[in-house]
């Protein structure tokens, strides 16, 4: 069985992952503030910050919209689902436009 990495905080790399979603944007912020060292999850923590208050900026201008206000809730759950799977599986999953802004690289042209 192999090592799993640590993160600075002396979780698991994918548990401490997997947390930076389990509040949105709220443990992603509180993951970018205490983790000094994992790269991984530093990545997960930008992710979930940006993604979380993006989908909560829309769905105050367009939730008000009955049928786009219950699509982006349905959106919403889906990608905090995906994402808390995909994290605590270990993998850097990376979204199409958010995974680059999470990765450093700006917003895609």
């Amino acid at each position: 069985m192999e090592e799993k990495e640590k993160s600075s905080t002396g979780l698991d790399e994918n548990v401490a992952g997997f947390l930076c979603y389990i509040f949105g944007f709220i443990t992603g912020i509180v993951f970018l503030v205490v983790e000094k060292k994992s790269r991984f999850v530093k990545f997960h923590a930008k992710q979930s910050t940006i993604t979380f208050l993006m989908l909560l900026v829309i769905s105050l201008i367009l939730g008000w919209i009955p049928i786009f206000g219950f699509l982006i809730l349905i959106l919403s759950l889906i990608l905090w689902l995906l994402l808390m799977i995909k994290a605590l599986q270990g993998e850097r999953y990376a979204l199409p436009i958010v995974g680059k802004m999470a990765e450093g690289k700006g917003i895609p042209k």
